[in-house]
């Protein structure tokens, strides 16, 4: 071997040995890398599911007129704040003003005519009286003429006579007790106010002041106002929508996992929710409440058709509701529709996937109390009217 041989050797070798070892580096760097990442999947992994496809949803309130009018004043414009009860728009209260004066002054006649009906009572009572003392008048004096004719103190003329007298005052008092019957027909068993046509009044009276009421639109629930479309001086009409109110403590999250990661998902397990708006520095705690009842193409306008041919098989996905911590929520708002990354802990696997039938609740899920006083305050000015057509007598008797 030569001088140049024996360098060149020399100088392989240490080559070869710094390529092994790297190998090794290298190898025992991926089955490190791949044992680690086995454990973490085994561990940790493969307990939870995860998807950036989730939004925020929430309640969505329409404010609708009730009745026809033109708008005269808009107190509330968008992200403004409202509470219940609140008045949001005025409407032109003139026409209602007028046909809520006529519902007062026909419930006031109605009661003094209604008055007039118990007057008739008594007094149709006091005829009744007064025909039946003249029909047993007329009964005693034709038996006392009875008794005369065959002695011949008194001609059958006569007799003939307080016959038709006795007729006639029978006739009379028939008449009379007919015409007791209808008006007693009409109170009988009835106070003034119970008066049927004292009611149907109280009804009109009722209808002309919530007709009135509804002039001044009020906020069914307290939240956010958007998308306010209506315009002063615009002619509204009933069911046309003016504006919105999102109450955003009341805002989920819909997050649409595929179907292949509902295989353990249950309701109540724990989920981590981060917003695209603050980052992965909040976090919201929340829970699985419902899994979707379908995927979102079983309920879309064109849903697919699978036996028509050119359907192709895809992995669907299902909305599942996640509520959220009501504090967190106060802390850091959300808004509709702003995308949120989903993490729900599956690992906990004991609860249901569809919900129990819940027993009957003792108040309803969603419910106001904006339009409770109205009818109260109705009743109240029905009952004032009533008591200002009765005769002074009748309420001192009270």
């Amino acid at each position: 071997m030569t001088s140049e041989q024996t360098s060149t050797a020399s100088t392989s070798a240490p080559k070869n040995g710094k390529r092994r070892r790297a190998l090794v580096i290298l190898a025992t760097v991926a089955i490190v890398a791949g044992v680690g990442w086995a454990a973490w999947y085994l561990l940790v992994a493969r307990w939870h599911q995860d998807t950036d496809d989730a939004y925020v949803q929430g309640n969505v309130v329409s404010i609708v007129p009730q009745a026809m009018g033109t708008v005269v004043s808009i107190d509330a414009d968008d992200g403004m704040r409202v509470e219940a009860g609140q008045t949001l728009v005025h409407l032109d209260p003139n026409d209602a003003q007028v046909a809520f004066d006529q519902a007062i002054a026909n419930l006031a006649g109605t009661v003094r005519q209604v008055r007039g009906l118990y007057s008739s009572v008594e007094s149709s009572q006091a005829e009744t009286a007064a025909r039946q003392v003249a029909v047993r008048q007329a009964r005693e004096d034709v038996k006392r003429r009875e008794g005369l004719v065959a002695s011949g103190a008194v001609s059958r003329e006569e007799l003939a006579h307080a016959r038709d007298v006795l007729a006639g005052a029978e006739a009379a008092l028939s008449a009379s007790q007919g015409q007791l019957s209808r008006s007693r027909a009409l109170v009988d068993a009835t106070e003034v106010a119970s008066q049927p046509q004292v009611q149907a009044a109280a009804a009109q009276l009722r209808q002309a002041w919530l007709n009135l009421q509804r002039m001044a639109i009020v906020a069914p629930v307290s939240g956010y106002v958007a998308k306010r479309d209506v315009q002063l001086g615009e002619r509204v009409q009933p069911g046309a929508a003016l504006m919105t109110i999102v109450p955003l403590e009341q805002v989920w999250v819909e997050a649409n996992f595929k179907e292949t990661q509902l295989t353990g998902m249950r309701i109540g397990q724990p989920v981590e929710v981060h917003a695209d708006l603050y980052g992965s520095d909040v976090q919201y705690a929340g829970k699985v409440a419902s899994l979707g009842m379908g995927t979102g193409s079983a309920f879309s306008l064109l849903p697919a058709q699978n036996a028509s041919g050119n359907w192709i098989k895809i992995v669907q996905r299902v909305p599942v509701r996640i509520e959220l911590d009501p504090a967190q929520l106060a802390e850091h708002p959300l808004r509709l529709g702003l995308s949120m990354h989903v993490d729900v802990a599956v690992r906990d696997q004991d609860g249901p996937v569809l919900a129990s039938a819940e027993t009957k609740r003792s108040a309803p899920l969603l419910a106001t109390d904006a339009y409770a006083a109205q009818l109260a305050e109705a009743d109240a000015l029905i009952t004032r009217t009533i008591e200002a057509n009765l005769p002074q007598s009748t309420l001192a008797r009270r």
